[in-house]
């Protein structure tokens, strides 16, 4: 293991195959010595994880048996066989599943982030909704779920497609809270910079389907139900071959180990109760004579786990161990600042280059997770993975031979059509010579406009997976 491979320029009709879609441009940006073995090593990655390659490797039907993994369902036992979900990886997921049931899916909804040619389904229709922010389409789109699976009895199979996301695009705010006032509160939450298990706890509690609402209400009609899930939380264990069911919680079908008053001591720790709309304080105040969230066992219901975030990782690894290169997992828990997280991953890919400590080179790094821009004030456009690309750039400026590829794994960084960035050493240069301030940039939350005045943009469109953030770090 050593020396990568030389680039090889893909012609149009390869880059289309491709997961990053403008893989020829990106190439032939920026540092030679790195652009290349880093764009094969994304895509190489990318690819493995999608879910449409994925599912029908778990899932398969023979005649009326359906075999999830080492568990068979005999479809000629239940009457129907509905399909819900939510999620940024909602597409892939549906078309996958769509394409081993087919005709026997009865009817089948499933809410997404975007909407992309070759979306439309037989079976399954496919509804936008609202993310980061719960908005008033995705509400509309639950409830038609709600309504769909008000029908359901003992004979019917629901089968659930769940991917990261899922909490904001499939809304349904508690009675008395509108829409609005829970997408201002998720503002409110992203803004002081609550972490994502932390703004979820409280979403579960002001929600009529989030915090396992969803499942508790199929498996109290008799129906049974069978979720299959793409898990972006970060402390999760790799998933492997996902061959039996799992205790699963969070989102709308698992189960909820938070409660109320830990919503509540949320909004209290950062000093949101004067903000929070009153709505929702009167909410939570009425938890203990609510119905909790479920923490046991729901009868009928089953949970396979396709993929975790530390999948992400092995990906990776794959990736670079194809490019006959050495790799090392820095972690598949990290979190923090974007900006913080750029800097921290630049210092050790310095260390790498210029001492050999503690890996030498030529070698990959990888680290997943889930970064945030922490907003102090107005913002532009960018996401936390653009930022964490930017900030590594400015700490590696002029230095030939180290790059990132900082990717949001489903294809959407923040609120922008780019999935992330691939920087280098010569980014900060072709900055300047943009007329491009990194500084001013990182500052504004802008990253997004001063990457693709370079042509540092990593685009995707849906990629059919959703485990966060991955960084590919390579050293040369």
């Amino acid at each position: 293991m050593g020396q990568a491979r030389p680039p090889e320029p893909a012609d149009d009709k390869e880059e289309d195959m491709l997961p990053i879609k403008n893989t020829s441009m990106l190439q032939n940006t920026g540092d030679p010595l790195v652009r290349g073995p880093l764009l094969r090593m994304a895509n190489h990655a990318l690819a493995a994880l999608n879910s449409e390659r994925l599912i029908p490797s778990l899932v398969r039907l023979e005649g009326d048996i359906l075999h999830v993994g080492d568990t068979v369902w005999n479809l000629a036992d239940y009457r129907r066989v509905l399909v819900v979900g939510a999620g940024k990886a909602g597409n892939h997921m549906a078309r996958s599943l769509e394409g081993i049931l087919g005709a026997r899916i009865s009817r089948g909804l499933v809410i997404v982030k975007q909407l992309e040619p070759g979306d439309e389904l037989a079976h399954i229709e496919l509804a936008l909704g609202g993310h980061p922010y719960p908005n008033e389409s995705g509400r509309r789109a639950t409830q038609r779920i709600l309504d769909l699976l008000g029908g359901c009895a003992s004979g019917d199979l629901v089968v659930s497609l769940i991917s990261g996301g899922s909490s904001a695009l499939m809304n349904c705010p508690a009675e008395g809270i509108s829409v609005d006032e829970e997408s201002r509160l998720t503002e409110l939450l992203l803004t002081a910079g609550a972490s994502i298990l932390e703004i979820n706890t409280v979403r579960r509690h002001v929600s009529a389907v989030n915090g396992g609402r969803l499942a508790q209400r199929v498996s109290a009609s008799g129906a049974r139900m069978l979720n299959l899930i793409l898990s972006d939380r970060v402390g999760d264990t790799a998933v492997g071959t996902p061959r039996v069911p799992v205790a699963y919680t969070g989102t709308q079908i698992g189960l909820d180990p938070t409660t109320f008053l830990d919503a509540w001591n949320i909004l209290e720790r950062y000093r949101l109760l004067a903000a929070a709309p009153n709505s929702v304080l009167e909410h939570l105040r009425r938890g203990p004579q609510l119905t909790e969230t479920p923490k046991s066992p729901l009868p009928g219901v089953s949970n396979f786990v396709i993929q975790g975030l530390p999948d992400a990782c092995a990906a990776a690894v794959d990736a670079a161990r194809a490019e006959h290169l050495p790799v090392h997992v820095l972690t598949s828990g990290l979190e923090g600042d974007s900006r913080q997280a750029g800097m921290f991953l630049a210092a050790v890919a310095r260390e790498v280059r210029d001492r050999g400590e503690p890996f030498a080179p030529p070698c990959v790094l990888v680290a997943a997770g889930e970064t945030t821009v922490r907003l102090n004030g107005p913002a532009g456009s960018g996401g936390p993975s653009q930022e964490l690309a930017l900030s590594f750039a400015r700490e590696v400026a002029g230095l030939a031979g180290v790059g990132i590829a900082a990717i949001e794994t489903e294809g959407t960084d923040g609120p922008t059509t780019l999935a992330g960035a691939v920087t280098d050493g010569t980014t900060l240069e072709r900055c300047r010579a943009a007329r491009v301030d990194i500084l001013a940039a990182l500052d504004g939350h802008d990253c997004c406009p001063a990457l693709t005045a370079v042509g540092d943009q990593l685009e995707t469109g849906n990629t059919g997976t959703n485990l966060c953030d991955l960084n590919i770090i390579y050293i040369a």
